[in-house]
């Protein structure tokens, strides 16, 4: 199986950028890890009490990248993060070539049963959404999806497109906050945290394609848990349009409009994306 980085150098480069990262947290948590099939899967922990929320990242995001996250959530709920081996972080760095989104899947259900985690709320944002559908472990009690792919194909312009490319072929910080820009409502500018993030990210890492959609009948088979989905009214890859219908269609569930909020959750965001996890943490689990 191929790994994320390009070289030693890379892998190290990251690691120790996350083990900063965690290192300077002004919060209390707590790092662990557990072995599965899929290698060592590490996660960072905040909080205490009922329920426990695990919140799957996107492509290219982790525990590290996710603090602000972390600390929002765990400031309401018990709260993990997890590192999705094959994305870059503090996990094994190797993922499949073909049928990544049911290998994610499998991954999840056996680090929940590893790190005996049970009755979950499992928190998806971007492709972890996707991963947080493939996953069926019967310890999964609600599901919260984000900005949610694995519905419909990501919509990618040539305006985007253009500015990928550039900002893989030379990651500067200034090539990154150009992309991010599109990550974010009209005139908001992108986290500076991000923007370092993804500068090292393009450098060190091979690049991810967008997931495809999962099956609808996987996804309507989902609708038998407790489940809420939203995504920014400014998402461009994710246009509301588009999602809207595929989520009615297939899980029976009006998407919620997160009101100036782009394809990334920004901290000035973070508090609406707790308002809608607690639609189903705030709920009977069983």
């Amino acid at each position: 199986m191929p790994s994320v980085y390009k070289s030693s150098r890379g892998r190290l480069a990251v690691r120790r950028w996350c083990s900063d990262a965690l290192a300077r947290a002004d919060f209390p948590l707590t790092s662990a890890t557990v072995e599965t099939g899929a290698g060592r899967v590490a996660f960072v922990s905040a909080g205490s009490g009922e329920p426990r929320v695990v919140v799957v990242p996107g492509t290219g995001f982790n525990g590290a990248v996710g603090l602000p996250w972390l600390r929002a959530l765990s400031a309401r709920w018990a709260t993990t993060v997890v590192d999705l081996p094959g994305q870059p972080g503090l996990s094994d760095p190797y993922r499949p070539r073909r049928g990544r989104l049911a290998w994610y899947g499998q991954v999840l259900d056996e680090v929940l049963t590893a790190a005996d985690l049970d009755d979950v709320v499992l928190v998806g944002n971007s492709l972890g959404a996707a991963v947080a559908l493939a996953a069926a472990s019967p310890r999964i009690a609600a599901r919260a999806l984000v900005s949610p792919a694995g519905f419909i194909r990501l919509t990618v312009d040539p305006v985007m497109a253009l500015a990928s490319t550039r900002w893989l072929l030379r990651p500067t910080a200034e090539h990154t906050r150009g992309m991010l820009r599109m990550f974010v409502a009209p005139g908001e500018d992108p986290p500076e945290t991000e923007v370092e993030w993804m500068t090292l990210m393009a450098a060190s890492c091979r690049t991810t394609l967008a997931p495809p959609p999962l099956p609808a009948a996987l996804q309507t088979r989902r609708a038998d848990r407790p489940c809420v989905v939203g995504v920014g009214e400014h998402d461009r890859f994710l246009p509301p349009r588009r999602l809207a219908p595929a989520v009615r269609s297939t899980m029976n569930l009006d998407l919620r409009i997160l009101p100036g909020m782009g394809h990334l959750t920004t901290p000035a965001h973070l508090d609406d994306v707790v308002a809608l996890i607690a639609e189903v943490a705030d709920r009977p689990t069983r």
